[in-house]
């Protein structure tokens, strides 16, 4: 810095982290406050700016440890990452995955030839943690459980100050932080505004580990507009079949208020949700977008389904179109029985047409099947699945994809 003046923000960023570690002065108004309590962090367990950055991948053991761990998280991040790799296109970006310690389990291909960084950074095993790398989105994300972006000399090791990168959390069935998904440039600032783009990709990620990890569970899906609920967007709440709320993700927890962590949140059942009950949304079941008004009085509209290890259950009664809050459709239950007291096999049998979930799983995959003459990758995609689920699901349910590439 050979000029009086500061003229660029990393210029400013660079002075305002020398005067804080030589001075002591606050830089308030030039960083976050995530960067600058991970400078803090990085300054305290004895790290130096001038120190050289190691990206040496974690042990073989613990490196196949996260893959094994993380398998759910990563078959999620598999079915995104085509959709994920195209909409960077030539921007001279790369999309990782780690686990909630940091630990990278996945990352897009890069062809840049002039990046120095990313190709040994961004490799499986590779530990971007605060403690291994210093300030970094992910290191942060990994610490705090919230989106965070590191730009530039924002980066507390001079050795990656060439580096952008937005990160933001991916959260499983428990609301534990399970994932996090970074994208990264190199040299180049971001020419668009990576968080809104990170955000969605970790949302949509998320949106899928939470399916997979549902097991005899009513998802319900809404949102304001029909049209989002196919979204990264759409709000979804997992309720179990005696109608209490087991999970929700991160969109629903905005509109509702509510946490994510079953432990920061009171007992919640559908009635203190929805202005129904339990009985009228599981009817609800392969009847299209239907709307409901919330208990904030607020109308959404919903869609509703039930998941066996993972996979819908197969229905076959055709969408309806979306009629009125003030004449839901009447519940279809057994004559002896109410909707309201219904056991969780009476349910199933309630809302299920095949004579099993073990039936009903089998003719699902089936008819994927026969419709993409056999292609996994396709049947996982139809279904919002991954590869992983499919496979073991065709193992349990001695079912063999090759008969049906005839």
């Amino acid at each position: 810095m050979n000029s009086p003046f500061f003229v660029t923000r990393d210029e400013r960023v660079a002075l305002a982290r020398q005067r804080y570690f030589e001075e002591g002065i606050l830089p308030t108004g030039v960083v976050s406050e995530a960067v600058f309590q991970s400078w803090t962090r990085c300054h305290r367990s004895s790290q130096k700016p001038q120190d050289k950055i190691e990206f040496q991948p974690v042990t073989l053991s613990r490196s196949q440890l996260a893959l094994q761990k993380n398998r759910t998280l990563h078959g999620a991040w598999l079915d995104e990452m085509p959709a994920l790799g195209s909409a960077l296109g030539s921007a001279h970006c790369s999309a990782i995955l780690t686990d909630a310690s940091g630990v990278l389990i996945g990352a897009t291909p890069s062809a840049h030839l002039t990046q120095g960084i990313i190709p040994v950074a961004h490799r499986i095993g590779v530990n971007l943690s605060e403690e291994h790398v210093g300030t970094s989105a992910p290191g942060i994300v990994a610490r705090t459980g919230k989106q965070a972006s590191v730009l530039g000399a924002e980066h507390y090791a001079n050795a990656v100050n060439t580096m952008y990168c937005t990160a933001a959390p991916i959260r499983n069935i428990q609301g534990q932080l399970a994932g996090i998904l970074d994208i990264s440039s190199e040299g180049v600032p971001f020419k668009f505004d990576p968080a809104s783009v990170v955000g969605l990709y970790a949302a949509s990620i998320e949106n899928r580990l939470l399916l997979a990890q549902s097991q005899d569970l009513l998802i319900v899906k809404f949102q304001f507009l029909p049209a989002i609920i196919e979204t990264p967007m759409v709000a979804m709440l997992g309720f179990d079949l005696a109608g209490q709320l087991v999970w929700l993700n991160s969109v629903a927890s905005n509109l509702l208020g509510m946490s994510v962590n079953p432990d920061e949140r009171e007992a919640c059942a559908t009635e203190h949700i929805f202005d129904t009950h339990f009985g009228q949304l599981a009817s609800l079941v392969g009847q299209g977008f239907q709307s409901q008004r919330l208990r904030n009085r607020l109308h959404v509209f919903v869609t509703c389904e039930l998941r066996k290890h993972g996979l819908p259950v197969a229905q076959t009664s055709p969408p309806a179109a979306v009629t009125p809050a003030t004449t839901p459709p009447a519940p279809q239950a057994p004559a002896t029985h109410t909707l309201g007291t219904l056991s969780a096999p009476d349910l199933h049998q309630a809302y299920l047409p095949a004579n099993s979930l073990r039936q009903a799983d089998a003719d699902l995959i089936r008819k994927c099947l026969a419709e993409h003459k056999g292609n996994v990758s396709q049947v996982a995609k139809r279904l919002k699945v991954s590869r992983g689920l499919i496979y073991r699901r065709l193992q349990e349910l001695g079912i063999d994809p090759a008969d049906y590439k005839k």
